[in-house]
């Protein structure tokens, strides 16, 4: 799906009622939850949107910002109960599902689409960007397993390429090191997220293409909570949805610079002029997602991703009612 497609639909969608179930009413009060991101990052920029805007205080929900600084902490978190709400990979779902926890997770909204890294280069970018002209060279990825190490290995096999053999993967830097390893000459090419992209331009490199437009739609990050979290407090699940579908519709089509405006509080120490340029590159990549709605299609294609990966757990494909909970959107396409 094309940037111009999510256009469309995101200005429809702010001339409707989003799809909830008549029966989940609006919160008269506020409710405190808790919440937990995998990690802080601009690709998630709809939700602090949301927050900046006051989208979650309309619908009388507050919660405090917390990073887990990995899927399998917060899914740890929500399972145990320390946490409400948690926005984390939809795969979290699948390794739950297949597992012997009493306690089950279930997406009820989503937030982006596909892999919102970006692959930057030493030379400027051919037009169009042919991942078949990677064949040799070295690039700097993420941790075996991890969602953008599958997404970039996904992205060579549709071009051809095998990652195992015609590239070489470097797997083994740690985050905090990966933009002075790149900077130093460690490869030809690396996978990069907003505001390291910008920062690697004002250094003299150049973006290549998206990873996530090569692999197509799968989606990337995912609201999740406990069943019995949903069954007891629709309303409240409700509200975060809500909240949510304004985000994502607003964001498609504000200006760059009042996007960037709202994500200033959540971001100190970036710029203005950094904070607007990651809006434009996720905008036009199509990364963030029109709706919270999360298709079937989508949860197929990601269990394949996961199997092509060997990460899929044993047991065969799981269906998508015991992985998403759709009673707080209507799939549309």
């Amino acid at each position: 799906m094309k940037f111009t497609r999510r256009m469309a639909f995101a200005a429809g969608l702010a001339a409707v009622t989003f799809g909830l179930a008549p029966d989940i009413a609006r919160a008269d009060e506020v409710t405190k939850i808790s919440f937990m991101e995998v990690i802080h990052s601009l690709f998630y920029s709809p939700l602090y949107v949301a927050l900046d805007r006051g989208f979650f205080a309309e619908e009388g929900i507050d919660f405090d910002l917390v990073a887990g600084q990995g899927s399998d902490k917060v899914t740890a978190a929500i399972l145990g109960g320390s946490v409400d709400i948690a926005l984390a990979g939809p795969e979290t779902t699948v390794y739950v599902e297949a597992g012997k926890s009493p306690e089950k997770i279930r997406i009820f909204a989503g937030l982006t689409g596909t892999d919102g890294s970006f692959l930057v280069g030493r030379e400027p970018a051919a037009e169009p960007f042919d991942w078949a002209s990677l064949k040799g060279k070295k690039i700097l990825g993420w941790r075996v397993g991890s969602a953008p190490a599958n997404f970039l290995r996904e992205a060579l096999k549709n071009a051809g390429l095998d990652p195992d053999k015609d590239v070489e993967i470097i797997t083994n830097v740690a985050i905090p090191a990966r933009m002075g390893a790149f900077l130093s000459g460690a490869a030809d090419y690396g996978t990069f997220f907003e505001p390291d992209v910008t920062k690697l331009e004002s250094e003299g490199l150049h973006v290549q293409t998206n990873v996530g437009q090569a692999v197509g739609e799968i989606d990337y990050t995912v609201f999740i909570a406990r069943e019995s979290f949903i069954a007891e407090h629709p309303e409240i699940v409700g509200g975060f949805t809500r909240a949510i579908a304004r985000a994502e519709a607003w964001i498609a089509e504000a200006p760059e610079e009042e996007v960037a405006a709202s994500l200033a509080p959540y971001f100190p120490g970036i710029s203005a002029e950094e904070l607007a340029s990651s809006v434009t590159r996720h905008r036009e990549a199509g990364v963030w997602k029109a709706t919270p709605a999360v298709t079937p299609e989508a949860m197929t294609a990601l269990q394949a991703l996961l199997e092509a990966n060997g990460l899929m757990p044993s047991g065969g494909a799981i269906p998508y009612e015991r992985l998403v909970d759709p009673q707080f959107f209507e799939v549309t396409e």
